[in-house]
C-alpha cells in the first residue's frame, strides 16, 4: 500500500489530472471536492478514488473531513492543496462576497488543510505538501484582485510553512500553472483563446498531466532537499 494522498478539488480540472497521475504512480489517492455531486460520481466510478465531499474554505469541516479519511483510508502522508473559484471583475464592480469567495476558499483553504495535517507530519518525521499557485499569482491579471492576491497569497505561504517544517522531514512546495485546457479555460470564447496561445512560446495550453507529473517530482520519497520552491509551468508565457 502507497502513501495516501489527498487532493482538494480533486475530482475535476487540473486536480483530477493529479489525482489520476498519484494513483498510476501507487499512491493511495483521496479526492476532495466541494459541490458537484454527480461530477464527483462520475470521477470515482471512472478511476476508482474515493470523493469526500467538505467545504475547504471551512476550517471546521476540514477538520471533519480529515479525520473521516483518516480514520477510513489512513493518516495522509501528502497533500496537494489545489481547489479553487474564479469569481473575475475589475475592482469597481467587485463585490466584498466576491472577493471573500475566492480568498477563502484558494487561500484560506491552504491553512486549513494544512493545520489538519501538519502535526501527524511532523510525528511521522515525513509529510509532502504541494499548494496549487498561478501564473496570474505571480504577473497579477486584468480583473483578478482577488485571484491574483489569494495565488499570490499562497506563493509566499508556501516559503514560510516550509521554514516551520523543513526539520521534520515535510517539504513544502508549489506549482505555478499557466493556462491549462480545462474546461474553466475552454469556455473563453474562441478569439480570445486563440489570442492567449499566441502568447505562449511553446504554442499550445497546458494539460493536466503537465501539471501532476510536476507534482509527482516534488512528493518523492528521496525529493526531502526540495522545499520552499515555486515550479512555474506556463510553457514560457511568464518567466518568474
Amino acid at each position: 500500500m502507497g502513501r495516501v494522498a489527498l487532493i482538494t478539488g480533486g475530482t475535476r480540472g487540473i486536480g483530477e489530472g493529479v489525482s489520476i497521475g498519484l494513483k498510476e504512480a501507487g499512491y493511495d489517492v483521496v479526492a476532495n471536492y466541494g459541490g458537484n455531486d454527480e461530477a464527483a460520481k462520475a470521477f470515482t466510478e471512472k478511476t476508482g478514488i474515493p470523493a469526500y465531499k467538505f467545504d475547504v474554505s471551512d476550517f471546521e469541516a476540514v477538520q471533519e473531513g480529515v479525520k473521516k479519511i483518516e480514520a477510513e483510508v489512513g493518516t495522509i502522508g501528502v497533500l496537494v492543496n489545489n481547489a479553487g473559484i474564479t469569481r473575475d471583475g475589475v475592482m469597481l464592480k467587485m463585490s466584498f462576497e466576491r472577493w471573500n469567495q475566492v480568498i477563502q476558499t484558494n487561500l484560506s483553504s491552504c491553512f486549513n488543510c494544512c493545520k489538519a495535517v501538519v502535526e501527524g507530519m511532523r510525528e511521522r518525521n515525513f509529510g509532502r505538501i504541494v499548494n496549487i499557485g498561478s501564473m496570474n499569482g505571480q504577473a497579477g491579471q486584468y480583473g483578478q484582485v482577488n485571484y491574483a492576491s489569494a495565488k499570490s497569497g499562497i506563493h509566499g505561504f508556501t516559503k514560510a510553512l516550509a521554514l516551520e517544517t523543513a526539520r521534520y522531514g515535510i517539504t513544502v512546495n508549489c506549482v505555478a500553472p499557466g493556462y491549462v485546457d480545462t474546461e474553466m479555460v475552454k469556455a473563453v470564447p474562441e478569439e480570445i483563446l486563440a489570442k492567449i496561445i499566441k502568447q505562449i512560446p511553446v504554442g499550445r495550453l497546458g494539460h493536466a498531466d503537465d501539471i501532476a507529473r510536476a507534482v509527482l517530482f516534488l512528493i518523492a520519497d528521496k525529493n526531502g532537499y526540495i522545499t520552499g520552491s515555486t515550479i512555474s509551468i506556463n510553457g514560457g508565457q511568464h518567466m518568474y
